[in-house]
């Protein structure tokens, strides 16, 4: 991707024009459009929103292979790395916006909606409507189901974060002191750690759907915890993914003591996570 000297870093590195970021936005536009289509019930909608993922799995493959190959070529400097660190902070800060936006909804549905719809003006159309958390909305309208306690999986979750964000900084101090060996294996604990996350909380959803009667139609609440943590679990997931490539890069031999951007950025964005699961583990599961 430049004309640049392999193994010489310039004062700045440029690299040539690129056919990555165009075909990302139309792989992009595939997937909306199958995802619009398919929500309307659209017969082949679903076939276009797979060509899309499967299309912008294959252009991010080879859009960070070639940034990996820039990398071990010795064509980022410290101005670079300054550039990949301001960009994986703004990335992660709109992640913390994100997240904002849902504990927001959780907010005003519980401190604001409930008690505005409980007073006597709502008492003229929902005579039974009580501002209570969780709460089932008028009578008849929502389905009973069994809110979910923060007892046992909830907790058992949240040590594995934790203890996963141990191994990983363990991991960190290990390649930085050049041990690679241990790098490798404290990495894969962590990454396992967050594989059995992921098993606990697709057990719990199950558990949830098939002997709570817990369901994301299921009110305000349902809608909730099913965003809340559905898309932690998602971000849990890209988490382990970035991770299971920095193991496979750490194998390969990629970084040095000094220079291993990509393992602190795929770190910023697994503590990131863990962050999140604590307000979440509080906010959704204990109040």
């Amino acid at each position: 991707m430049s004309t640049h000297t392999k193994g010489v870093a310039p004062y700045y590195f440029i690299p040539s024009p690129s056919k990555w970021p165009v075909l990302a936005g139309t792989a992009l536009l595939l997937t909306m459009f199958g995802a619009a289509g398919w929500v309307n019930g659209v017969s082949w909608a679903p076939y276009l929103n797979g060509l899309g993922i499967l299309s912008l799995l294959i252009i991010l493959y080879n859009w960070f292979g070639d940034a990996i190959a820039e990398s071990e070529g010795g064509l980022y400097n410290k101005r670079i790395d300054n550039s990949f660190r301001w960009s994986m902070s703004w990335f992660i800060f709109s992640e913390v916006m994100f997240f904002a936006g849902f504990f927001g909804a959780l907010f005003y549905a519980r401190q604001i909606s409930l008690p505005l719809l409980s007073d006597l003006d709502g008492k003229v159309l929902w005579p039974d409507f009580g501002s209570n958390w969780p709460n089932a909305g008028p009578a008849g309208s929502i389905d009973p189901f069994t809110s979910m306690g923060p007892f046992p999986i909830p907790t058992i979750n949240t040590a594995l974060l934790l203890t996963s964000g141990v191994t990983l900084t363990i991991a960190h101090h290990a390649l930085r002191a050049g041990h690679r060996a241990q790098t490798a294996l404290w990495l894969f604990v962590t990454i396992l750690l967050g594989a059995t996350f992921m098993g606990f909380q697709a057990y719990e959803y199950h558990h949830a759907y098939t002997e709570l009667n817990l369901k994301l139609t299921s009110g305000i609440y349902g809608s909730t915890f099913f965003m809340l943590t559905g898309f932690h679990g998602f971000h849990v997931t890209m988490g382990a993914i970035m991770l299971s490539v920095v193991l496979y890069r750490v194998m390969r031999g990629h970084f040095t003591a000094d220079h291993h951007f990509a393992f602190e950025g795929a770190a910023w964005y697994w503590h990131f996570v863990d962050v999140v699961w604590l307000g979440l583990y509080v906010v959704v599961y204990w109040l």
